[in-house]
């Protein structure tokens, strides 16, 4: 190793130091690199992958790759095993499950595999995590006490927030989650504009929006995957994603507890907002697991404007 290559290694931050430097609670920090750690199976696995459909869907009726089931499992079998969990819930099983002697502190949500329909297409996909310490059944501002989703595109990175920050890692060549990005803050305005759903499918006021945006000079960035989307968002500072309530589909199609409540928690804690057009989202209270919500997330002014329109 050359002197300089010394020189930068030297001053590079891993996660397990981070969260200790952060003040991270013992366990939390120690669950969250454990489920970091399960990021580098998942991604194994996704490179070793045929592409080629389980033959069945999921609970919500949606074609499940196989890739999907074997993320579910390692995350179910590795929390199993880590002695901080005692309760886990998928967007691919259709109830919380028990996974340990229930004196853990901590419950798991999990999107094993964010965007596992554009695997064939060789685009980014995620996994999303919300660690709870209170039942999942609950407004996230009472249970949730960190979130983190990890992209697995040309580079594996990782976001995190735990109460102070959000924070990128990028998995480095000797395996090693090292820092990238610390406090991410967002603008206040962004430039880039994420709509989900089919445009005919929207009400007017979501529209009028959206017009609204493109009068401004938005340019479009919409992957088909919420992870990936999410991602350019924060790490371009500013922008907002969308999936609005649609004619036919009144709550939307992003799970409440899977997706949109860790997400939420880390764009909040990076200075932006989330809401479902009028409420935060980390406000509304989870009644049912497959529960789903309109969503507006993104900086704190695209955010705004859009709950002026549809109040309006």
């Amino acid at each position: 190793m050359s002197e300089s290559e010394q020189d930068y290694t030297r001053h590079l931050v891993d996660l397990r130091r981070h969260m200790w430097m952060a003040g991270i609670e013992v366990e939390l920090r120690r669950l969250i690199w454990q489920i970091a750690v399960m990021g580098k199976y998942i991604s194994a696995k996704i490179q070793e992958s045929n592409r080629k459909l389980a033959g069945f869907k999921n609970v919500y009726g949606e074609e499940q790759l196989a890739l999907d089931r074997i993320a579910d499992e390692i995350l179910k079998n590795k929390l199993q095993q880590s002695g901080f969990v005692k309760e886990y819930a998928s967007e691919e099983r259709e109830s919380v499950v028990n996974v340990g002697q229930g004196k853990e502190q901590y419950i798991v949500t999990a999107d094993p595999l964010d965007g596992s329909s554009l695997v064939d297409t060789n685009l980014a996909i995620g996994t999303i995590i919300g660690i709870h310490k209170s039942s999942v059944f609950d407004c996230g501002r009472n249970s949730m006490v960190a979130a983190l989703y990890m992209t697995y595109g040309p580079l594996i990175t990782m976001i995190y927030a735990a109460g102070k920050g959000a924070h990128e890692f990028v998995l480095d060549r000797e395996g090693e989650y090292v820092l990238s990005e610390e406090n991410i803050k967002l603008k206040d305005k962004g430039s880039i504009f994420s709509p989900g759903g089919l445009r005919k499918d929207w009400p007017d006021a979501h529209l009028q929006f959206i017009e609204k945006l493109e009068h401004d000079g938005y340019k479009l960035r919409y992957s088909g995957g919420f992870v990936p989307d999410i991602n350019q968002v924060i790490i371009k500072r500013g922008g907002l994603f969308t999936y609005p309530a649609l004619k036919k589909s009144p709550q939307g199609k992003l799970r409440l507890l899977f997706e949109l409540q860790p997400m939420a928690f880390i764009m909040e804690q990076a200075g932006g907002r989330a809401t479902d057009g009028r409420k935060d989202i980390l406000d509304v209270k989870v009644t049912q697991v497959n529960q789903c919500s309109p969503v507006y997330i993104g900086s704190a002014s695209e955010v705004t404007l859009a709950g002026n329109f549809l109040s309006a």
